[in-house]
């Protein structure tokens, strides 16, 4: 069984409701949102849409929407119900989206969460795809190393790639410190690692 969403003091804006007034987002790095997934296939005929997921923060804070990147404009979808078909797939119905025709000019489309919403529980563990964005400091040095750009979990070594391009290991052994507010990491950078 799915789980149904509550929405309250929407407005209708493009065949979906959106809050009023409707908040402006900076984009990945910028700040607000970061991005969990990606639109795969319409599921069935009723607008349901299959969602590769790399972060199931909107499940852990009770999220009523996500945010979903279309020509360039971060657009905020409500959610009717999800459930999860895998760890790595949910199925997510938007209000708005009815038909599999509709479904299916989202495939492909980004999928994003607010920060705001993901960071309201500190006693929650942040997902690496949150930290997309933060700075890094080198806990050895006190100093800033770069922005992280993309979290690599593709293999056993999660590296955190930043905008300069260098590869920094990111396993939670090295993990010294996460500040929320300040959206720093402090990482105990292995000697060499910012040579390379």
């Amino acid at each position: 069984m799915g789980k149904e969403c509550n929405n309250k003091d929407t407005a209708t804006h493009s065949g979906s409701r959106v809050t009023t007034p409707l908040p402006l987002w900076e984009g990945p790095g910028g700040g607000s949102v970061y991005k969990i997934g990606i639109i795969g296939k319409a599921h069935g005929v009723k607008g349901e849409l299959s969602i590769q997921i790399d972060d199931d923060v909107f499940d852990r804070v009770d999220a009523e929407y996500l945010v979903l990147k279309l020509d360039g404009i971060f657009v905020p979808f409500f959610m009717e119900e999800y459930r999860f078909k895998s760890d790595s797939v949910a199925l997510v119905k938007f209000e708005g989206v009815d038909t599999q025709e509709r479904a299916r000019e989202l495939t492909g489309v980004e999928v994003y969460f607010p920060r705001e919403l993901a960071e309201q529980d500190e006693e929650a563990e942040l997902s690496y795809a949150a930290l997309v964005g933060y700075t890094l400091i080198d806990n050895n040095s006190g100093k800033p190393v770069g922005t992280i750009a993309y979290v690599d979990e593709q293999t056993i070594n999660i590296m955190f790639e930043l905008e300069d391009g260098r590869l920094i290991p990111a396993s939670e052994e090295l993990i010294v410190d996460v500040d929320q507010k300040n959206r720093t990491i402090t990482l105990d950078i292995p000697e060499g690692i910012l040579d390379l």
